[in-house]
């Protein structure tokens, strides 16, 4: 079955996608606050940015669906909340579950797409476990009613300052495939380290759209320059939070992405355009 939601986050003529990912409380780690203590007004610059989505969780999705008008971003809804981010909670506990019913939930919610996590945590297998029955339990609803299911394969691995994510090209892929193979939509996944072994992600991912999350607060050049090479590489999207809701000027960091996304712009020529406000 065609589902026809998943467009509303894509240019119409690009046919790649800028959405701006604001559902961190959600994972209760203070340090992801900063820039988005107010909902209400974080979800309006965004939208009034004209970014092509908004990531949010169920609580706060009403915030953007009751702004006014038929331009606003589409919305991709976090139905599956975990503690995996969170340094005060015992590693020997962490959890992955998604909303029961998550579909009517995002279907009243007017959404585009509902996101679901696919982790692989060194020293916590149960966590793939937790994730897979979750898609498993939703996939068969979002056929039914022709809501697209996006999942965020992400690998993680052990250091001194917790869990950081894995850019092993090896280990990216891997996971990437195994989202295309439980019945991806969309899926969101940590860049390779080098960027330029993207390509083979997005190959693995057998045709469904590839989108690149944004991960730690960057200077503007690295965030520019590597959303330049990711493009070279074929990405349909980019799913960036901190990078742009934590800058001094979230409007235009939101603009030079959809430049370099949309309009071809170097990394340099985005560089001028954020610099210009």
């Amino acid at each position: 079955m065609e589902k026809y939601r998943l467009q509303r986050l894509f240019d119409p003529t690009s046919k790649r996608a800028l959405i701006v990912a604001i559902d961190h409380a959600l994972f209760n780690n203070n340090a992801f606050l900063p820039g988005i203590e107010n909902m209400a007004e974080s979800v309006s610059k965004v939208a009034g940015a004209d970014a092509d989505g908004i990531l949010l969780s169920v609580g706060e999705a009403p915030h953007l669906q009751k702004l006014p008008g038929r331009g606003k971003p589409g919305l991709l809804l976090r139905v599956d909340p975990a503690n995996f981010y969170n340094t005060i909670a015992p590693v020997s506990r962490l959890h992955c579950r998604a909303y029961d019913n998550a579909v009517e939930i995002a279907l009243r919610l007017d959404a585009a797409c509902i996101l679901l996590n696919l982790l692989q945590i060194d020293d916590h297998p149960e966590m793939l476990n937790q994730c897979v029955e979750n898609i498993l339990r939703v996939k068969n609803d979002c056929d039914r009613y022709g809501m697209p299911m996006a999942i965020e394969p992400l690998s993680f691995k052990t250091s001194r300052d917790g869990y950081i994510g894995d850019g092993n090209p090896q280990r990216v892929t891997t996971l990437a495939r195994m989202a295309a193979e439980l019945g991806a939509d969309l899926i969101k996944t940590d860049a390779t380290e080098p960027e330029e072994e993207f390509h083979r992600v997005i190959e693995a991912a057998s045709g469904v759209p590839v989108t690149v999350r944004g991960g730690s607060k960057a200077s503007d050049r690295e965030v520019l320059e590597h959303t330049e090479r990711l493009v070279a590489q074929g990405v349909a999207g980019l799913i960036y939070g901190r990078n742009i809701i934590q800058h001094e000027k979230p409007s235009a960091m939101t603009r030079a992405l959809k430049g370099i996304l949309h309009d071809e712009k170097t990394a340099d020529e985005a560089l001028e355009m954020l610099r210009a406000g």
